[in-house]
């Protein structure tokens, strides 16, 4: 990534992060999806383990692992989302256990505190770069033997947005497979976004890991940003949701959706 599209994306999202708690906390799927993810996560990473989380933004993650006993240390390159991080370790009051550095993902050799136990990214925070590889080897440089990633990103097939099509929203449905990205507007700035199959996230992590699970997220269920839909259908909502919890766990239905969860154990015996 390139010094220009991290300063995009530190301009995107420090706007973002004014607004963005109150945003996404009274965002039904999105408050669902966390805990679910949340969920998951808690059982790979040990009790009172060490995790680091790219990518962290405001630090909602972060905290909730903070406040479960995990000593966390969360990075991100957007000034303004850091801002609202620091803000939480300082109400957190504990700094041995709630540490954060301005770090892009792409210099984990980099990152304070290291090894690790396990680490996070949550909410497509890895789809900002089109490659995977040099991201893959600075976790190794930073994750202890058998120690856990969590990845959450967004794939290459999402059915709600690939319904767009009935409704003329061509670009919309095929974004996702445009193979050198798309720009997303993110308060007013252009930010390059990519799109990844479970396949070549498999790939990318090669066979220094082990894959654990993987799962669809908001596979029937409206994706977060279709608030129309979730504020007058609410009930109906919710029945998606807890059907995506069964049938995103399925074969082939467990690489499609809004978001992809992927699990993976670091097999390095150094």
């Amino acid at each position: 990534m390139n010094k220009n599209q991290n300063e995009l994306i530190s301009e995107a999202f420090s706007r973002e992060a004014e607004s963005y708690d109150v945003e996404v906390t009274q965002n039904p799927v999105m408050s669902h999806l966390r805990e679910q993810i949340r969920n998951i996560a808690k059982k790979y990473f040990p009790a009172s383990g060490s995790i680091l989380e790219i990518n962290a933004g405001s630090g909602l993650d972060a905290l909730w692992f903070a406040e479960h006993g995990y000593r966390i240390h969360a990075t991100d390159i957007a000034d303004g989302m850091l801002t609202s991080l620091e803000k939480k370790i300082k109400d957190f009051n504990k700094p041995h256990q709630f540490t954060f550095q301005k770090l892009s993902f792409t210099e984990l050799e980099k990152t304070q505190h290291a090894p690790f136990d396990g680490i996070f990214s949550n909410f497509g925070g890895l789809n900002c770069i089109h490659d995977l590889t040099d991201i893959v080897q600075g976790i190794k440089k930073v994750l202890k033997p058998n120690g856990y990633v969590v990845f959450v990103f967004m794939p290459k097939i999402c059915f709600w947005e690939i319904a767009q099509i009935f409704l003329g929203r061509i670009n919309i449905a095929t974004r996702r497979f445009k193979k050198n990205g798309v720009q997303a507007n993110v308060r007013g700035v252009m930010v390059n976004t990519y799109y990844f199959s479970s396949n070549q996230v498999k790939r990318w992590l090669s066979e220094d890991f082990e894959i654990l699970n993987a799962q669809s997220l908001s596979l029937f269920a409206p994706p977060m940003n279709q608030t129309g839909f979730i504020n007058r259908f609410p009930a109906l909502t919710n029945f998606l949701l807890r059907c995506d919890e069964i049938i995103g766990k399925l074969p082939l239905f467990n690489q499609c959706g809004d978001f992809l969860i992927m699990v993976a154990k670091y097999k390095s015996q150094k």
